[in-house]
């Protein structure tokens, strides 16, 4: 007879969350979400995006690593179509209806989608992206939330929204201008083009590709490996990384001082 489940194993087994298209499992110091809705490209609506924000609130304190994956042969291939036409997705505002709405609703409604889009980035934790096909639009952004980025060589990054006579708004222009600077942010997105993986690698928006049968064995080795570090060591070094581009030369190098006095003092055993 089989032994019964344990209590930690339970909890890996049963999804915290697994809804509008978003699948949350931990696994220890590893969570993995996974956009669930391969028969459309797992495109992305309010639902999804609301689905995103919870999975980032239902995140365990003992989480070091988060994975973004999706299930099929696109990462993400942008917005529900749905929500271009009139009548747009039931039970969600269409983009008319966000148009009408008063410049306050309309600022806050675009705020409550972002923020599917802006916890990837918290200091307690390493995000990576594993992107395979398609990651266009939102699609694109929602990479682009993520710390880190690991790309199939299939990968066509695109960011149509300009096409579409919008502008990115889920958060991705930061990231993009950061990593590849500014003339060749604005090119990519004024002229909606693919981004494939090797120039995804030479500029700097990818950290490695590989063949898309090898994705998730190079994502689980990237994971590990930012395991291997001392947690508090991982969170300081992140937050002076982010915050560098904001700080002056000296202001940075202050800033590295003080996150060593707290790493040498806690080590000590003299910590707060």
């Amino acid at each position: 007879m089989a032994s019964p489940a344990q209590p930690d194993t339970e909890q890996r087994l049963v999804p915290p969350l697994d809804k509008d298209g978003v699948r949350l499992t931990v696994d220890d110091a590893i969570a993995t979400v996974t956009l669930t809705n391969p028969a459309k490209r797992n495109a992305q609506s309010p639902a999804l995006w609301r689905a995103l924000t919870e999975a980032g609130r239902l995140l365990p304190g003992s989480v070091r690593v988060v994975v973004l994956r999706g299930e099929g042969k696109s990462f993400s291939a942008g917005l529900d179509r749905q929500m271009f036409t009139p009548e747009g997705i039931e039970g969600e505002p269409s983009f008319v209806d966000l148009a009408r709405s008063s410049d306050a609703d309309l600022d806050a409604a675009i705020a409550s989608f972002q923020e599917a889009f802006t916890w990837w980035r918290r200091s307690d934790i390493v995000s990576i992206a594993a992107v395979q096909g398609h990651a266009i639009g939102a699609g694109f952004q929602l990479a682009l939330a993520c710390d880190l980025r690991v790309v199939a060589d299939d990968v066509q990054f695109a960011m149509r929204e300009t096409s579409l006579g919008l502008v990115p708004d889920l958060t991705g222009t930061h990231p993009l201008v950061g990593l590849v600077g500014y003339a060749r942010a604005l090119e990519i997105c004024a002229t909606g083009r693919f981004v494939l993986a090797e120039e995804a690698v030479n500029s700097g928006l990818a950290n490695l590709a590989v063949p898309a049968d090898q994705l998730d064995a190079a994502v689980t080795d990237l994971a590990a490996a930012l395991l291997s570090a001392p947690r508090d060591a991982v969170i300081e070094t992140k937050a002076l990384l982010r915050g560098a581009v904001d700080r002056t030369y000296d202001e940075q190098r202050a800033a590295e001082r003080q996150a060593q006095a707290r790493r040498l003092r806690d080590l000590a055993g003299l910590g707060d």
